[in-house]
Order: C-alpha cells, then sequence, then structure tokens
C-alpha cells in the first residue's frame, strides 16, 4: 500500500450521471490501494449521504478551511502522503498544505492556484488517470535506471580492459559508442510506452 491519502469534497453537481462517475473513480482509486477521506464543510447528513452514494467510508463534515487545513496535518503527522482534490476556495489552504494538492478544472482560481496540479475537467477520474499514469511513469523511470545501471556496470570494466589480460577482450571505442546509442534507443524506446496509456 501506498499510504496516500486522497481528500475529495462532494461536488455541487450532484445528477445521478456524476454521482455514478464520481462512484466509478472512487472504486478505481480503492483498486489502487488509497485511503480515502471525504472533507467538507457541510453538514453530517449531507456529507455522510454523498459517502455513502460514491463509496467513501471515512467522512470528516462541517469543518471550515482551518479545520481542514488541521485534518491534512494530523493525516501528515501520521506519517501519510497526502493528496488533496478541490476546487473551491475554502479549499486553498488544505490544497497548498497537501503533499500533492489537485485542483478540478472547474474551480476557482484560488485553489488553481494553491494546487500542484489542476485538471483540465471536473471529473474525478482525471484523477484515477493522473495516479495511474504517474505510477507507470515511475516505474519505467526504475526499468531505465536498471539497465542504464547494468550496461555500465559490464561495459565500463570491459572498455577498461579488464578482461583483456585473461580473454584478450577489450571493447574498441567504435564498438563502446555503438552500444551507447543502443542503451540511448532501448531507454527511449521504453519511455515512449507511456504513449500507449489508457484509461
Amino acid at each position: 500500500m501506498l499510504g496516500l491519502t486522497t481528500i475529495c469534497k462532494p461536488s455541487k453537481t450532484t445528477g445521478k450521471a456524476r454521482v455514478s462517475s464520481s462512484a466509478e473513480a472512487i472504486r478505481r482509486l480503492k483498486q489502487l490501494d488509497l485511503d480515502l477521506v471525504l472533507l467538507s464543510g457541510d453538514n453530517l447528513t449531507t456529507t455522510s449521504s454523498v459517502a455513502h452514494r460514491v463509496g467513501i467510508d471515512q467522512v470528516v463534515a462541517e469543518v471550515l478551511p482551518a479545520g481542514k487545513l488541521q485534518e491534512i496535518r494530523r493525516l501528515q503527522q501520521q506519517g501519510k502522503s497526502v493528496a488533496m482534490v478541490g476546487d473551491g476556495l475554502n479549499d486553498a489552504p488544505a490544497l497548498a498544505q497537501a503533499d500533492i494538492g489537485i485542483a478540478m478544472g472547474g474551480g476557482t482560481s484560488v485553489a488553481v492556484e494553491a494546487a500542484t496540479v489542476t485538471l483540465m475537467r471536473s471529473d474525478l477520474m482525471g484523477v484515477v488517470d493522473g495516479i495511474a499514469l504517474s505510477r507507470q511513469t515511475m516505474r519505467i523511470i526504475r526499468q531505465n535506471l536498471f539497465w542504464a545501471f547494468i550496461y555500465n556496470l559490464i561495459g565500463i570494466p570491459i572498455a577498461a580492459g579488464v578482461l583483456y589480460p585473461r580473454f584478450g577482450l577489450l571493447l574498441s571505442p567504435a564498438m563502446a559508442a555503438a552500444a551507447m546509442a543502443a542503451s540511448s534507443v532501448s531507454v527511449v524506446s521504453n519511455s515512449l510506452r507511456l504513449r500507449n496509456y489508457r484509461r
């Protein structure tokens, strides 16, 4: 488990299509092993109802902006990395405090300025895509670093002549340049797999 807690607030738009989309996004966020908390300034009854409809178990309701900020800090003190998803003026302090602040595309300018990431659309599926894509990016970076390390671990000693006295094996400058080019091509090709990412 990543230990990243995503905090989101109910949208002002509560139509069936919006709730259905949000519920699907919440389901996928849970599949990514994230703890989810619905943090809202609305009353407990309304917030609990929205949380139940979209599938969120943890609810923190009736909190002012300072309360949202305090909740973010409390979670961080527990050693959790916190991503805050919000769109309102009251979310700005919490967005700024969170390890990753995510502003919805239709949010206020203050929220957008305070956030680390701004989604182009007001859809929680954008959060799912962002997290999934960032994880895939980190996997590819680790793969590239691993193969670059292996290449240098093998290539540098051979180029230095370690195997020459016993086996007569020496890496010529032309061969070393070709191997380096091949290594660069493999890294770039591996990175281009990100273009195939699909929701």
